[in-house]
């Protein structure tokens, strides 16, 4: 039978009770049945999995010994109109590099190895916190190249921003018992999760462009002189002054002929 705190679990009677039908708020699909809860209050018997999952939080940290994971984030940009690209990875011939080193911003700012811990405090969170719940965390990877440069200063930099405090998945495993009945052991499952993006800009100078933007940058200072005119002449409290002296009105007199 459904909890009687479920919303309409109650019953009276089957007819209370639609078969076939998903229960609002509750653990199965209704069989069309009324039954006995207790010995005061009857419920609608529904089909579903025994036990129902229950909400008990987790009273002590389930990723305490995370924090000293590592994370190895290799990226690698494609600017296709320089054909240009680069791998955030330093390139060294050493091949226990990578095992050794953790990221920097200032020691070692160009190992891709981050320490879980890290970047959660990177975050702005404390590990402890996010080791009872779980959370999300975005990690942002952004490329700003000067190509005029040399390549080996093309470097991207990190950064790293709380998403979500909780966050958990579930899963199931099912199997079919010795009396030929269908069980599944049902697992909530609690972690850090990071959503890594990628965001990337490149330049290089060029003739063609620069001399269309010099162009562009020369109309506009004269179109500008225009509008300051037309603003000055008939929309400013001093537009008379300003048209006695950008104009100069010359008067004539009547024209004589002298006779002879």
């Amino acid at each position: 039978p459904q909890s009687p705190s479920v919303l309409d679990a109650a019953c009276v009677e089957d007819a209370d009770c639609p078969a076939g039908n998903p229960v609002v708020r509750g653990n199965g699909i209704g069989t069309g049945k009324c039954v006995m809860f207790n010995t005061t209050r009857s419920t609608c018997e529904i089909y579903g999995w025994c036990p129902v999952e229950n909400n008990t939080l987790p009273r002590k940290p389930l990723l305490a010994e995370a924090e000293n994971f590592t994370l190895f984030i290799k990226n690698t940009v494609h600017f296709t109109k320089f054909n240009f690209s680069k791998c955030n990875t330093l390139q060294t011939t050493d091949p226990t590099y990578f095992k050794n080193c953790t990221y920097d911003p200032l020691l070692n700012p160009f190992c891709p190895v981050f320490r879980v811990r890290d970047v959660v405090e990177a975050a702005g969170e404390t590990f402890e916190d996010l080791a009872l719940l779980g959370g999300s965390i975005g990690v942002r990877v952004e490329w700003d190249c000067d190509l005029d440069r040399s390549a080996a200063r093309c470097q991207p930099r990190y950064s790293f921003r709380l998403q979500d405090r909780r966050y958990n998945f579930r899963t199931a495993s099912y199997y079919w018992g010795s009396q030929r009945r269908l069980y599944r052991n049902l697992l909530k499952l609690y972690g850090i999760r990071f959503d890594i993006s990628v965001r990337g800009q490149a330049g290089k100078f060029s003739v063609i462009p620069a001399a269309v933007s010099f162009g562009t940058g020369i109309a506009f200072f004269g179109a500008a002189t225009v509008l300051c005119d037309l603003v000055l002449l008939y929309l400013d409290a001093k537009a008379d002054f300003y048209w006695q002296e950008k104009f100069e009105e010359v008067r004539m007199g009547p024209l004589w002929r002298a006779e002879a």
